[in-house]
């Protein structure tokens, strides 16, 4: 399988730093469990260095890489954590140097081939590799959520890239050739108000897609119906998203 990189959020960098969810705490304390050292954790394909700061927590070095430049322009300083432009197949990490592999949202992205044979590189015998995807979010409330729902397959649904379809599954269709680790359930989950959502609704390369497309903000017209029907503007809501995990050994494939 031969990718060439295409930069899907770099239009949007600014929106993604600022409306994510973030991972929950407890996936990084797991995943730090299953090492046996905790020297060096390789972040490949990092963004805006939102896994990177949590896995420096629990590791003495974080070498955090993405592609974009844009992204890394936009990323989370941390006194533990070092931000590399490179791409997933090309690192210029040394061999046998990391104790973890992680890719947090972004493994659809890469040429899995070339990809995985660096990291049968870069990791050290018996490491790990950890990759995971959040899939599409629920918004509390029958009404919101189905207007929600509605913006995401139908409205901006056309302009999601091919590669969206493994997040949607939950990663169970694509390649993972390692010996794999059974991992507990981990649930996202946020309380946001209709600002913070749509703000998250802008961070997404479909929006960026449609607006290109379309010469106006899906956004924008969406945003008085969510409105009308969820109350209180100042009122919270809980979304979740499925948080799909895939954890292997790489010393067996």
């Amino acid at each position: 399988m031969n990718k060439t990189f295409s930069d899907h959020f770099a239009p949007v960098a600014s929106h993604y730093a600022d409306n994510r969810p973030t991972y929950p705490a407890e996936l990084f304390a797991w995943l730090a469990g299953q090492c046996k050292e905790h020297v060096f954790a390789w972040d490949c394909g990092a963004g805006n260095g939102q896994a990177s700061t949590e896995l420096a927590r629990y590791f003495e070095h974080v070498i955090a890489t993405d592609a974009s430049e844009t992204q890394i322009l936009q990323a989370m300083p941390h006194p533990k954590v070092e931000y590399r432009v490179a791409s997933s197949e090309s690192s210029g990490l040394d061999s046998a140097c990391a104790d973890i592999i992680v890719v947090a949202q972004a493994l659809h992205w890469f040429d899995l081939d070339r990809f995985y044979a660096e990291v049968k590189r870069v990791v050290k015998p018996e490491g790990l590799l950890a990759a995971w995807s959040y899939g599409v979010l629920t918004v509390e409330g029958g009404e919101v959520n189905s207007i929600v729902q509605r913006f995401y397959h139908e409205e901006v649904g056309p302009f999601w890239p091919a590669e969206r379809h493994h997040v949607e599954t939950g990663y169970k269709e694509i390649d993972f050739p390692f010996r794999r680790i059974s991992a507990p359930a981990f649930t996202m989950n946020v309380r946001w108000n209709p600002a913070q959502l749509l703000g998250y609704f802008r961070s997404w390369s479909a929006t960026d897609r449609f607006i290109k497309a379309k010469g106006f903000d899906p956004v924008e017209r969406i945003e008085p119906e969510l409105l009308a029907n969820w109350g209180d503007v100042d009122q919270a809501r809980t979304i979740e998203w499925p948080l799909s995990i895939l954890l292997g050994k790489t010393d067996q494939c």
